[in-house]
């Protein structure tokens, strides 16, 4: 058993997270992970209206009596959802943790706490987790550049961006980017996390709502599958690598406006394809630790094997390079 100051705020079993993914973070898969022993987040914004979250939740409930919460992701639009709408949603819902991430979370932040609600927040630089911390959140969710999805714009990996966040926050923080396997639960906590976050990994699960077709890609992903789009108008976002993906790149690095690659990166497109199966449909999130993910299990058969590795290489393996002093 692996014990760290997340497992105890937030009241699970493994230091194991599954944070929000759209259209992905829905009851099957969060009340999979809850009943493993990890936290699961479903995905606010996945739910068209505050209502249908409402509903999800008590899906989620109903399927599970262990510990679950909800994402909130912030980000600027022209025409925002009701983000203030599904903030009440998931108070009165009785949700006691919350994952947020994006722009300008202060607002929904100081209602959660002033809720009982607990937050982590979803960073991507040490100063952000800084002004995260000043804000008031509980625990600090920080993306090294392996991840999926939006991994800021420094370009700094796990490896430096995890210590260096763990070396000036004090409140607990967990990893992400690139963990899918006990070696990298190990890594994380030898460099100062208290515990990890998976996305693309927890996608490759029996449980995970999307096509088989999506997984059996992710399998057969390497770690180069990756592309990089939106550079140019400084909102980076790691996805599979495919065709769609390609020409999106190709467009952008051209210096057309993001105009010129909405068609191919609409967020409906992507979707279509997660359901259909067909991995060259649209853009869909995904991150380096393709190449270290083999298979599609059940979230409980990926969640205890992560532990009983990660608990062999500590005890075991480590063990053993700790040579005995020489008797003189």
């Amino acid at each position: 058993m692996i014990k760290t100051r997340f497992t105890e705020l937030f009241g699970v079993e493994h230091p194991i997270a599954q944070g929000g993914m759209q259209w992905v973070g829905t009851a099957e898969l969060v009340s999979a992970v809850a009943e493993a022993g990890a936290l699961g987040f479903l995905t606010a914004l996945t739910q068209p209206t505050p209502e249908a979250l409402v509903k999800e939740i008590a899906r989620c409930r109903s399927m599970t009596d262990k510990p679950f919460g909800v994402n909130l992701t912030i980000l600027p639009a022209i025409t925002p959802p009701p983000y203030a709408e599904y903030r009440q949603a998931i108070i009165e819902s009785g949700i006691t943790a919350v994952e947020t991430a994006g722009h300008r979370p202060d607002e929904h932040v100081a209602a959660f706490k002033a809720a009982g609600v607990k937050v982590i927040h979803k960073c991507t630089a040490v100063r952000h987790a800084l002004s995260a911390q000043r804000m008031g959140v509980d625990a600090i969710s920080i993306d090294g550049f392996e991840c999926a999805g939006h991994p800021g714009e420094d370009d700094i990996p796990g490896l430096i961006l995890i210590p260096a966040t763990a070396e000036k926050v004090t409140i607990p923080i967990i990893a992400s980017g690139g963990f899918g396997d006990g070696r990298g639960l190990v890594a994380a906590l030898a460099l100062g996390a208290e515990g990890i976050n998976m996305g693309t990994r927890f996608c490759a699960t029996q449980e995970a709502p999307i096509h088989d077709g999506i997984k059996q890609a992710i399998v057969a992903n390497d770690e180069r599958a990756t592309a990089l789009l939106f550079r140019s108008y400084r909102n980076t976002a790691r996805v599979a690598r495919n065709s769609v993906a390609e020409e999106a790149v190709r467009i952008e690095r051209e210096g057309n406006p993001f105009e010129a690659i909405a068609h191919l990166v609409k967020g409906a497109r992507g979707r279509e394809g997660l359901i259909s199966g067909d991995p060259e449909h649209g853009i869909w999130t995904a991150g380096m630790v393709q190449g270290l993910i083999h298979d599609v299990p059940t979230v409980a058969e990926l969640v205890s094997r992560i532990i009983a590795d990660a608990e062999a290489i500590m005890t075991r393996r480590m063990g053993a390079m700790l040579a005995a002093p020489a008797v003189a």
